[in-house]
Parts: structure tokens; C-alpha cells; sequence
């Protein structure tokens, strides 16, 4: 399992909300270069980061501190957060970023979706962020009527190459993931789905591992590693430093067809 720690990037600052409330934001570095370089060299294989001023607004804002971090390590990372047209999300690939979470768009422009799956393969990840169950969009500010497990289906069908779940009631809360609602959408899709949202401890990150069989092959970390309640290197030891890039490549085929 992939342990990836996650860096949330508000007015250019390293920080962490409570349930996704900007009114809750919690800084923890002026620096998110520093935190990057901190992940990485304690073994992270692939940084999250969230550009939380670009989910409001609909496009990207934080791009100096992505395209820095980018630069500074040499590991992939992965952006989301205000990606709802093509120059965004083209933006941010030519300039070094891995893969991009595309959001409010799979809900609202899934025929941009799948547009953008068919032009850069393997590099277009789906975030689900769910309240009851439900689709939150515009950084979370709005609940949709769609259900997550329905939206998962349809995006894996489209070209996702995996959905990144967060259950928005956990979010920062320290209080656990969600391990019914990963179970049920891991098992109703046939693409990876990585786990985000409340994981507090190593024990959190074991019983998500028990999830593997179902496809459930990441862990999103991030006010726990913040505050030391999990410490990257003995999470590593724990659940090991898989990657995306070590799935099968028949993992998911039939959705990727």
C-alpha cells in the first residue's frame, strides 16, 4: 500500500481544514517546499497536493509553490483542486506534475473527462469526496445529488486511472476512515481507489491495507503526520512504499479498454 502524504495549499501556505471548512484552516508552514523535501526524505514515493484557493475559484492559484515543489523533489506528485477545463489541467502536466484529480468537473463536464483520459493516459485520477454519501463539488462548498459509488462506476468507465475517495466528515478529524464506504465503492469499480479522509494512526493505515483485495491500494496522510500521530518512515515499515506504477497493468484493463 502507498502511504502518500498530502500538502493542502492556501495562499501559499502549507495547512490543514477541518471537514473541508476554509474558516477551520490550521497552518502549519509558511514553506510547502520544506514540507515536500521533509516527505521525501523520509521515503514518500509520491506527494498529494491540493491547491485549496483553486477549488473555490475554478482554476489554479497556487501554481508557484506546485511548480516548486515539483522541482525540488524527484519524486511524482499528483495536483488537484479548481481543475475544470483543459488549460488547467494542460498547464500543470507540462510542468512536471504527475497526474492531475480532476473534481467538480466529473459531476458536472464527465464528457471533458473523458476527453482528458483519452488524451493523457494514465495521468487523469478521479477525486470522490462524499458527504453522506453524496458528491460534494466546488471545494466542497456544494453537495450534488449524485452518489459516490454511482459517479466512481461511471469515471472508471471513462479512462480513470483510479479514484481518490474522501469522506468529507472525517476529513481532518483524526477520527478514522471510512472503511465501510471505501469497501463498498473499492468493490464496485475495477480501477485502484485510494483512501482519504480521518486516517489517524499506523492502525488506520493496517486496517485499509486489509482493503487490498478489493483494490483499495493507497492511504492520503495528512494532519497525522502533521501532528506526529503517524511518523512517515514507521508507517513505511508498516504497510510498505507501494506505488501506482507496481499495479498490474491488467488491473482495471476492462475499464480502461
Amino acid at each position: 500500500m502507498e502511504v502518500i502524504p498530502a500538502i493542502d495549499l492556501l495562499e501559499g501556505r502549507c495547512v490543514r481544514l477541518y471537514q473541508g471548512d476554509y474558516a477551520q484552516s490550521q497552518v502549519f508552514s509558511e514553506n510547502p517546499v520544506e514540507v515536500a523535501r521533509q516527505w521525501t526524505d523520509q521515503g514518500a514515493t509520491r506527494l498529494h497536493l491540493v491547491d485549496l484557493d483553486g477549488a473555490k475559484v475554478g482554476h489554479p492559484v497556487n501554481l508557484p509553490a506546485i511548480e516548486a515543489i515539483v522541482r525540488a523533489i524527484d519524486v511524482p506528485v499528483q495536483v488537484g483542486g479548481g481543475l475544470r477545463d483543459r488549460e488547467s489541467v494542460a498547464t500543470l502536466l507540462d510542468r512536471g506534475v504527475g497526474r492531475v484529480i480532476l473534481g467538480t468537473v466529473a459531476v458536472e463536464q464527465p464528457e471533458l473527462v473523458a476527453q482528458l483520459c483519452r488524451d493523457y493516459p494514465e495521468r487523469v485520477v478521479v477525486g470522490i469526496d462524499a458527504r453522506n454519501g453524496r458528491v460534494a463539488t466546488r471545494g466542497w462548498l456544494e453537495t450534488s445529488d449524485v452518489a459516490a459509488v454511482d459517479l466512481a462506476q461511471r469515471m472508471a468507465t471513462l479512462g480513470a486511472v483510479a479514484i481518490i475517495y474522501t469522506d468529507i466528515h472525517r476529513d481532518g478529524t483524526m477520527q478514522g476512515p471510512n472503511i465501510a464506504a471505501l469497501r463498498e465503492l473499492a468493490a464496485s469499480v475495477p480501477i485502484p481507489v485510494i483512501a482519504s479522509g480521518g486516517i489517524s494512526s499506523v492502525t488506520d493505515l493496517l486496517s485499509l491495507s486489509a482493503l487490498e483485495n478489493l483494490g483499495v491500494t493507497g492511504a492520503i496522510v495528512g494532519r497525522a503526520l502533521y501532528t506526529g500521530d503517524i511518523i512517515l518512515a514507521e508507517a513505511l515499515r508498516a504497510v510498505g512504499p507501494g506505488r501506482w506504477q507496481d499495479i498490474p497493468p491488467d488491473f482495471g484493463s476492462s475499464a480502461l479498454a
